[in-house]
């Protein structure tokens, strides 16, 4: 809403007038950055060269191709058991480690990778869903490009045989949570793995107890029928959709499997610690030079497009309404291409900056609507973006009068955004619930953190004060640590990224009137959403004011790889739109002094502002002329 920044706009005017992350567990082999595992599903000999319907088929002779430019560049195939003794203190990897991986149990398994592994003496994992193994004549699983049936998944005559060849071993993909299930009350369907599943006709969502007691009956069926039929107990999990928590992992681990497997990344250091290892997906049936390119390339360069979003503007009592907005904004953003959408997860509609409700179930605020998880999980099924929960810290205003006045931050200004003394226990207690509310609840990839993160230097004396090693700004960031720490309980891996007021940029002299710094933000998080709002700063030459904010930036940031500069698209003073010219001659002038990030707020996707024209050059991660995909 346009009130949110004109708040902070007030804010910064009065201003100006007036723990860290747990440690990672110790490498133990990190050779050429750790283990690369490949993930692989159906290889066929009538793959075509493009557009194949089954986007996860390899064709045998691109396969082979992969198997002799590993061998011939330096890769040393590795099994499931090398990793875990190595993991163990025992045998360290080979240099450039790399672990074929199979999921689904599909017959291509045993008719044409089997032939490969046992000619080039490769180790291989593969992956079954044990309900498809041997399934009764005429059962049909909907794989998505055609019906698949028992003669295209492996036996377990198929299995043993290739167990006992010493080159393969198996791992569970679940015994039948290789599926959706609902989600919430409009009827989306997310992974099985990782969803409190929404009865329609009771009106409720399944308790936790309910959940843990449906995944560890389905490992557990997982589990005994590898043992039951190949006389082998799985060492390791891989889960559907790469979709999984602590608490699916510790069901694992307790019932004999200590690793698992996701799609996060391209390599992982072999630590102590087995769980959530990443791999490379294999997809689009690439040729060697394809896959070449993809394990070379320097995966920092890529820059991001970010679009942060108004839920607020998607939400409407009216049902019919809300689809059309829902439907507006998932056709803009298909349109633009960005690469992440910042999904507010707040209601705010005074816009006074803090939320007045939240847009998923919990235990604190009211609910507005059960909102967030059907729109973020639409944004990255149907836009392709990657959804960032875009939350408050601090910023939340509890019902009750009474307790919202005992704990909020005693104050001596009136204005700014209302927030709660996060020194406090029980304000701890409440937001680290809400964070964990939303990650049981919803779907997502990261977190922003809203720009309602900040303390005066007037305010919670029992603070210490800023000093040269930012002991303020550190308290605030070790908290905001703690909440990812909360969510991570359900969603592991979350990116962070911060909003950043620029002053304290531009003034570093200011930071103790905001308990903010660039230099610990770049640590403490994946990026900084640096607010490069010179309309909102009041600059006369907004173009001159973005310059002098990039020398400023590189002081911290000389490669410019963390910070993101979040432009703004209307001048809340006047409440017009900043031309779209205006904006792409910004975008272009930052690019050429090497800035990498970007995003914008507002994206009002109901009028359509910016223009499609501009927001696709300006916020695109695509290449001219901007195809759909």
């Amino acid at each position: 809403m346009d009130l949110k920044r004109f708040t902070s706009w007030l804010l910064l005017a009065v201003l100006a007038v007036c723990g860290s992350a747990h440690a990672a567990p110790p490498v133990l082999d990190s050779a050429d950055n750790g283990l690369l595992v490949l993930s692989y599903h159906d290889i066929r000999d009538d793959v075509a060269t493009k557009g194949d319907p089954d986007a996860y088929s390899v064709s045998t002779q691109n396969f082979a191709a992969h198997l002799d430019w590993l061998s011939a560049h330096g890769y040393h195939p590795v099994s499931l058991s090398q990793l875990i003794t190595a993991s163990q203190g025992g045998a360290p990897l080979p240099p450039k480690p790399v672990l074929l991986t199979f999921d689904d149990g599909l017959r291509s398994v045993y008719s044409k990778v089997f032939p490969l592994l046992r000619a080039y003496n490769y180790p291989a994992l593969v992956a079954v869903i044990t309900d498809y193994v041997d399934m009764p004549a005429g059962r049909q699983i909907d794989y998505g490009y055609r019906p698949f049936t028992r003669d295209d998944f492996l036996t377990w005559e198929q299995l043993r045989e290739m167990q006992r060849s010493g080159l393969v071993e198996l791992a569970s993909h679940t015994d039948n949570l290789h599926h959706g299930v609902q989600s919430n009350p409009q009827g989306n369907s997310t992974p099985a793995v990782i969803t409190r599943t929404y009865d329609p006709a009771t009106q409720r969502y399944e308790t936790e107890a309910e959940y843990q007691a449906r995944l560890r009956a389905d490992l557990g069926l997982s589990v005994k029928r590898i043992q039951d039929n190949v006389g082998v107990s799985p060492k390791a999990i891989v889960w559907p959709y790469a979709a999984y928590n602590a608490m699916s992992n510790r069901i694992a681990e307790e019932l004999g499997m200590p690793v698992s497997f996701d799609l996060e990344g391209r390599s992982t250091p072999v630590t102590r610690d087995l769980h959530g290892l990443a791999r490379l997906l294999v997809t689009g049936n690439p040729p060697v030079t394809q896959l070449a390119y993809e394990l070379r390339r320097d995966v920092e360069r890529d820059g991001m497009r970010a679009l942060q979003i108004d839920l607020d503007a998607v939400y409407d009592s009216n049902p019919a309404q809300q689809a059309k907005n829902l439907d507006a904004l998932l056709e803009r953003v298909k349109k633009i291409g960005p690469t992440h959408v910042f999904l507010q997860a707040f209601a705010d509609p005074d816009g006074n900056g803090s939320a007045d409700a939240l847009y998923f179930p919990n235990r604190h605020l009211p609910m507005r609507a059960d909102l967030f998880n059907r729109v973020a999980w639409q944004l990255k099924t149907r836009a392709g973006v990657k959804v960032y929960a875009w939350l408050p810290v601090l910023g939340y205003e509890l019902k009750d009068p009474a307790i919202r006045k005992a704990l909020a931050i005693e104050s001596p200004e009136s204005d700014g955004i209302f927030r709660l003394d996060f020194t406090n226990p029980r304000v701890r207690h409440i937001i680290d619930d809400i964070y964990e509310d939303l990650a049981i609840n919803s779907y997502f990839e990261g977190l922003l953190f809203h720009d309602d993160a900040y303390l005066r230097d007037t305010e919670l004396a029992n603070l210490p004060q800023e000093g040269d090693d930012g002991a303020r700004t550190q308290a605030l960031i070790d908290f905001t640590l703690e909440l990812r720490g909360a969510a991570q309980r359900w969603r592991p891996k979350l990116a962070t990224v911060r909003n950043l007021y620029a002053q304290p940029v531009l003034q570093p002299q200011s930071a103790s009137w905001f308990a903010q710094r660039l230099d610990l933000f770049n640590k403490a998080y994946d990026h900084t959403a640096l607010m490069a709002m010179p309309w909102m700063e009041g600059s006369r030459d907004p173009q001159k004011w973005l310059d002098r904010l990039v020398q400023a930036v590189r002081e911290h940031d000389p490669q410019l790889s963390q910070t993101m500069f979040e432009l703004q698209t209307v001048d809340w003073r006047t409440q017009k739109p900043i031309s779209g010219t205006v904006l792409r001659a910004q975008i272009r002038r930052l690019q050429a002094q090497g800035v990498r990030h970007f995003a914008w707020y507002p994206d009002d996707f109901i009028a359509g502002k910016p223009s499609t024209y501009d927001a696709r050059a300006a916020m695109s991660a695509r290449t001219f002329p901007y195809e759909e995909k």
